[in-house]
């Protein structure tokens, strides 16, 4: 059964490729990892040692290793830098972004947790007690941008059994019983005590999260698409939907501290931004709003010396012999240009220092960075703008101008367009 659940899930989802399991070594992860292998995916386990428990957490490592080597898994592992501060918020963070890394190093978009039945349980009630509003008590999601959690509707008792009857012998990782995590004091002091009078408490907020999705789903239909048309108490709707969907800890008075922000920066032309977690942050400026994430600019670069199509991170590239000259051209914003050319030898690629442009219907080179700020490009999406370039020549900033050099004089010999994949 509970294999079945997992491999529905993976239907369901339609997910192929490599997968990234998130593999502490506990009864939840191990059970996850020996599923996926024993079924024929491709599976990498990552592990990060959180350092705190010292030899026991170098023992919980090395049983995860071992037991990749043995069952033929993939395994990648990191330690935790002493920096990061001992707290659960902070621990989750620096697990996220370690999951997200690994997903990069291996060339994936899947990351799977191995969150189950009584997690969303207990995640439940501790938003009832932090006072969340019906959004929290939608639980733990599904699926939230590239991480997935197939065990959802898994119960513990089911994924114990599972291990008992494979013979896993998963990680005790002792600080599961410390009652000082207020996860831990829910689960070991609150819910036996709601269990005396409703032996079936895991399965009633279980109940609980799946109506409050179909609610939320309703509403959520009826708010504005942009959270600048919207009234005041619509925005604070769609930022609690915004930092549910990002698991970003969150009660009223954040929620208005953000809409106060929202509301004094909304016709900010250069934009403001302000820190929603370590490694996140809220942008506004006078056309959207949207979370930025700290991201490591990719140093990839793709030589394009003829005709075809190049993908490059989520993009194809492609250039086009033009077939007739256009008698009015795409506007700078649009992620498609004309060019004239008799030399294709372009270098697709993120910015670099250094690099220049002669802008379009100019004759004298000027830094790519004034260029930039000339457009209102906000900062966080200069390092992920892609451009065609010769050397530090920049001759094509998708969706946002064309160098001089490429200019159509006589007749259009290309056609550049970049799209999503």
């Amino acid at each position: 059964m509970i294999v079945e659940k997992v491999t529905n899930f993976i239907s369901k989802n339609n997910l192929t490729g490599t997968f990234i399991v998130a593999f502490s070594g506990g009864y939840d992860s191990m059970c996850l990892l020996d599923i996926l292998n024993k079924s024929g995916y491709d599976t990498v386990a990552v592990h990060l040692n959180h350092n705190w428990r010292g030899k026991e957490s170098l023992e919980d490592e090395n049983n995860c290793f071992e037991f990749c080597r043995q069952n033929n898994i993939k395994f990648y592992s990191e330690t935790l830098d002493d920096k990061v501060e001992k707290n659960e918020t902070a621990a989750r963070e620096a697990r996220y972004q370690f999951f997200k890394r690994c997903a990069n190093k291996f060339n994936s978009n899947i990351v799977f947790t191995a969150h189950n039945f009584d997690d969303n349980a207990e995640t439940i009630l501790y938003r009832i007690i932090k006072g969340t509003g019906t959004i929290g008590l939608q639980g733990i999601a599904e699926q939230r941008g590239i991480f997935y959690r197939p065990l959802l509707k898994v119960t513990r008792e089911e994924i114990e059994n599972y291990c008992r009857l494979n013979n896993l012998k998963p990680n005790i990782d002792s600080s599961n019983y410390n009652t000082n995590y207020r996860r831990n004091f829910i689960r070991h002091k609150i819910l036996p005590v709601l269990k005396e009078i409703n032996p079936k408490v895991p399965e009633a907020l279980n109940t609980l999260s799946d109506i409050a999705k179909d609610e939320n789903l309703l509403i959520d239909n009826y708010l504005p698409s942009n959270i600048l048309e919207a009234s005041e108490i619509e925005q604070k709707r769609i930022i609690y939907r915004i930092l549910n969907d990002y698991n970003i800890e969150y009660d009223k008075k954040k929620i208005d501290y953000i809409q106060k922000f929202i509301d004094e920066n909304k016709k900010s032309k250069s934009g403001k931004k302000m820190s929603l977690t370590q490694d996140l942050w809220l942008f506004i400026n006078n056309k959207k709003v949207e979370i930025i994430e700290k991201t490591e600019k990719n140093p990839q670069e793709i030589h394009i010396t003829g005709t075809g199509k190049y993908n490059f991170e989520e993009y194809e590239f492609s250039i086009d012999k033009a077939e007739y000259t256009p008698s009015t051209f795409p506007d700078d914003h649009d992620f498609k240009a004309y060019i004239e050319t008799d030399n294709i030898n372009f270098t697709l690629r993120h910015r670099k220092d250094g690099d220049i442009i002669i802008p379009l219907g100019s004759s004298g080179h000027q830094k790519l960075k004034k260029y930039l700020n000339e457009k209102k490009i906000p900062q966080h999406e200069k390092d992920r703008l892609l451009m065609l370039c010769n050397n530090n020549n920049v001759m094509w900033v998708a969706g946002v101008g064309l160098s001089n050099e490429l200019k159509v004089v006589h007749r259009a010999t290309h056609v550049l367009t970049l799209k999503k994949r």
